[in-house]
């Protein structure tokens, strides 16, 4: 909790924050009469999470296994055979692919997520809206005021030397704050990102399953094509319907089946490579996928949709961050994931250099005959948890879009207390699986919908590049040369891996773009609403002197108890306000205004959360309260919520009384008896007030305006979670006051 005490140097946060020291003398008159708030409330410390102990983190890292690295686990089950779709035309072809694989899994899941990218967290959390966080924090780059950056960023400019690289990164930052194209790009780089790794978790669980119910035709010749879909459509809805049990149980139920998985497939391969041709250990060297080319040409750069197959679910490392740790995520990928997949890649090429004849089926051909049945149960069940890897990393990442205004309200569970970031939302897995079943069953092939996977796979890691380079320049202050080899090695190969996969465009590989355009369709029209409301809401707030008028108004009447006052105004008392008076002149002896604002940093110190300001005059008991939250903090249960706010008020009022004892005893003595005028307001009942604004577009607004307005967000408005949903208002207490804005 901060009290407004802001002097003429309201730009110093620091001196704005400081607790516990001597305080100077102030008068009501040398406080800005403008809004305060609007500084303070961005000056807040971000509580990133504290050290853990190494018996924390290998906790971590053990359930990791299960949540993060199924998806990318299970990928040997179809990369050869994806690659290889035409059949092997040369001997040495399978060693350019493994040589390719080899560098591939290195680079971009190895070096660029666990050693980069896992470095750009915003504080422990991560994904593609995480990275958009850290730049907002640093630049000045949000399309709604309530959303600008902290000023302290400011500082840092100050005290580093001017060196080439921060007369970079200034320079960077300067154009992105004075471009508003730019900063309509990154936001809708960051909606395309978020909305291609949605979709990336409605392919990853039919890619997985029907790889792996697939290997029951080679055991069964009854085994068809129909009933193999048809099993995995009945698993697939059993995975969805266990999510609601949370990350923390299924990560424990699933990582023993991964690590099953991960020692099967390194040890099958490391005897498959002694048992058939150990010469493949040559693929080390890259002249080999040179050689690939140039034999192949056009057909090996078509392969190389199949190829990017090997690294599917790299994305979850990042997008799962919250789940876990930087330390537990390297820990497990380092020592678990990526031996046993260079095992397992290197095993199977050596298999194929003996049968080329058998590369449509590699995986299940080379396993050894009495490991057949063994290695097929653990295949289906890898396989199953595979998928959990971008369904967790879909939860997460729609929490931190809802906190930006970008994604309609949906209700956000928090599966453990006892790690921070585990969510799970009802309605989004609903929704997944029903997309999931639909390519499942439409599909019914692993070919197609491998064409669509390798599409929305390279998509996201594109993007992320971008935005790391970014951070590289701004944050990081990176040196040149270091930029300039990112972007030439793990860049360039990115974009070579994209023109293959976009060839594929009209075979299955339109599915993930059409996702992410419908998906972008609703975070656009949601986001553009918000954005207007909020824009008409700033310029029709109350003015100060029309809230000191409101005693002398004859027709008001005070009755007993608290009000909560809700709304999504930072800056001032919004116009809802008036039409409630006007029409309901009756006001309890308490007000607070309650604005709830999401921060660009993942968690906000609960000593931090509250923020409030008296409206003067003192005697009409009205306060103005701003509620900090960042996009990871958890919205408190309203019995909870109500009493750490009257708590946190009666502390604001004693510390205001105590800086008035030396300027006016009898106006300090007033305003610490507000305390117990609150306290009694507060036995008397709390009730809570909520604007329910209906937008319509303005009268002479065009087409495309009024179907935006009017038709598409008032229709996702009606079939979408209230506000008093997402905050546990009880409706016995609830004053709903309606008011139509014209946008």
């Amino acid at each position: 909790m901060e009290v407004d005490r802001t002097a003429e140097n309201d730009h110093c946060p620091d001196l704005q924050q400081s607790s516990g020291e001597s305080r100077p003398n102030l008068t009501e008159t040398n406080l800005r009469r403008h809004d305060s708030l609007d500084f303070e409330s961005r000056s807040v410390k971000a509580a990133g999470k504290a050290a853990a102990s190494w018996g924390v983190i290998l906790q971590l890292a053990f359930q990791s296994v299960g949540i993060v690295y199924g998806d990318i686990g299970t990928s040997p089950l179809y990369v050869y055979a994806s690659t290889f779709s035409e059949g092997i035309k040369h001997n040495d072809d399978v060693l350019g692919v493994l040589s390719l694989i080899l560098y591939t899994l290195t680079l971009i899941p190895l070096v660029k997520y666990v050693f980069l990218v896992l470095q750009a967290n915003d504080n422990g959390e991560g994904g593609t809206f995480a990275l958009y966080s850290l730049l907002c924090r640093y630049a000045k780059i949000g399309l709604v005021p309530s959303e600008q950056a902290e000023d302290q960023e400011v500082s840092n400019f100050q005290v580093e030397l001017p060196t080439n690289r921060l007369k970079m990164a200034s320079c960077l930052k300067s154009k992105l704050e004075n471009n508003r194209a730019a900063k309509v790009f990154l936001l809708f780089a960051t909606m395309l990102g978020t909305s291609m790794v949605i979709g990336d978790s409605v392919l990853t669980p039919s890619i997985s399953v029907l790889s792996a119910v697939g290997g029951m035709k080679n055991a069964t010749s009854t085994m068809t094509q129909e009933k193999i879909v048809w099993i995995s459509a009945a698993i697939l809805v059993c995975l969805f319907m266990v999510q609601r049990f949370g990350t923390h149980k299924v990560g424990y139920s699933f990582a023993p089946i991964i690590c099953t998985w991960f020692v099967l497939i390194g040890g099958i391969g490391f005897y498959n490579f002694f048992k058939f041709d150990p010469s493949v250990i040559k693929a080390v060297n890259p002249l080999y996928i040179f050689y690939y080319f140039k034999r192949n040409k056009r057909d090996a750069w078509i392969s190389l949709g199949g190829a990017v197959l090997s690294i599917t679910g790299t994305e979850a490392l990042f997008a799962d961050l919250g789940h876990f740790s930087v330390m537990s995520i390297r820990l497990s990928m380092c020592c678990v994931a990526y031996p046993a997949l260079v095992s397992a890649y290197v095993g199977q090429a050596s298999f194929l250099r003996e049968n080329a004849h058998l590369v449509s089926d590699a995986f299940f051909s080379s396993i050894p005959g009495a490991l057949y049945w063994p290695m097929f149960v653990v295949a289906v069940l890898a396989s199953i948890v595979a998928s959990q890897a971008m369904i967790s990393g879909t939860f997460s990442i729609i929490q931190q879009s809802l906190s930006y205004g970008c994604f309609p309200r949906v209700k956000v569970i928090h599966t453990s207390s006892k790690y921070e970031g585990q969510v799970y939302i009802p309605e989004v897995n609903y929704l997944l699986m029903v997309a999931c079943l639909g390519v499942t069953l439409g599909f019914k092939d692993t070919t197609r919908i491998g064409n669509a996977y390798g599409i929305a796979v390279v998509f996201v890691m594109t993007l992320t590049s971008s935005f790391l380079v970014l951070i590289m320049i701004m944050i990081w202050k990176s040196h040149i040369l270091v930029i300039l080899s990112y972007v030439f090695t793990i860049g360039l190969l990115e974009l070579f891996y994209l023109s293959s996969v976009l060839y594929k465009f009209d075979r299955g590989g339109y599915l993930p773009l059409a996702f992410a355009g419908f998906l972008m369709i609703i975070m656009y029209i949601w986001y553009d609403v918000h954005r207007r409301k909020y824009y008409y809401e700033l310029e029709h707030k109350i003015s100060p002197q029309k809230l000191k008028d409101m005693p002398s108004l004859t027709t008001l009447n005070r009755v007993p108890g608290l009000a909560l006052f809700y709304s999504e105004l930072v800056q001032g008392i919004p116009p809802i306000f008036k039409h409630y008076i006007a029409n309901i002149p009756t006001l309890q002896r308490v007000l607070v205004f309650v604005s709830f604002k999401s921060l660009p940093i993942s968690k906000v110190l609960m000593e931090e959360r509250f923020l409030f300001r008296r409206v003067e005059p003192d005697d009409l008991n009205v306060f103005r309260c701003v509620v900090r939250y960042g996009y990871k903090d958890i919205i408190h249960e309203q019995e909870s919520f109500e009493r750490v706010l009257v708590e946190k008020l009666k502390m604001f009022i004693e510390e205001e009384s105590w800086m008035l004892q030396d300027e006016d005893n009898d106006r300090a003595s007033r305003v610490y008896g507000g305390i117990e005028v609150v306290d009694r307001a507060w036995r008397d009942g709390i009730v809570h007030l909520i604007g329910q604004n209906e937008v319509v577009a303005s009268n002479g607004s065009g087409l495309a305006k009024r179907v935006l307005i009017n038709y598409a967000y008032n229709a996702l408005r009606r079939n979408l979670r209230q506000n008093e949903e997402i905050f546990y208002i009880p409706r016995e207490r609830m004053l709903k006051v309606g008011m139509t804005y014209e946008l």
